[in-house]
């Protein structure tokens, strides 16, 4: 991995993935661009919470120099930040004691999408899906313009890691649900 990295880039490991548009991009709310995305919910003793407020602090140094940690703590109390209390969304699953972070891809870009192996994913394999675990590529970044100042984090990539409960709708049948009904093959009768 090179050194020269952006100063926002994390590979956040084994975390929850909720809400993906991974393979399409949409909108929140019916409201702005249509938009890849993901949620990433991230246990409150993951190991790296620390690292993700560390890289906060580093983008807004950079932004805002010797006015950063008072920027950072006023975004704090406003939530615009991008490391987020799972407390505000305990009507969801899975996001109550935990932390997380809402990440969206540049607009028309869409987010490297792979498995275990990294050979590439599309929405026909039902990987990855809402509730499994991925390792996600974001970046933090500063927005600070008319729309007001915050800590955003833009998807940049997500690979499947492990299966995990779904959420909702969650991921397609496996083939082993269905019994063998082919000519030849015993099957119930329903009477």
């Amino acid at each position: 991995m090179s050194t020269n990295q952006p100063i926002g880039r994390i590979l956040l490991k084994d975390v929850r993935l909720a809400f993906p548009n991974l393979f399409e991009p949409t909108t929140v709310n019916g409201e702005g661009k249509p938009r890849y995305s993901a949620t990433l919910i991230i246990p409150a003793d993951h190991p790296q919470i620390e690292e993700i407020r560390k890289k906060q602090e580093a983008v807004a140094k950079d932004k805002w120099r010797d006015k950063a940690a008072a920027i950072l703590r006023g975004l704090e109390k406003q939530d615009k930040v991008a490391l987020h209390d799972g407390d505000t969304k305990t009507k969801y699953d899975g996001f109550a004691g935990n932390f997380f972070v809402s990440a969206a891809a540049q607009e028309n870009a869409s987010p490297t999408v792979v498995d275990r192996d990294r050979s590439p994913l599309s929405a026909k394999s039902g990987r990855p899906y809402p509730g499994c675990y991925v390792n996600a590529s974001i970046e933090l970044w500063v927005q600070d313009n008319a729309y007001g100042q915050r800590i955003n984090a833009q998807l940049r990539g997500i690979q499947f890691y492990r299966d995990g409960d779904s959420f909702s709708a969650g991921r397609p049948a496996d083939s082993e649900e269905f019994e063998d009904v082919s000519e030849g093959a015993a099957a119930d009768d329903f009477a």
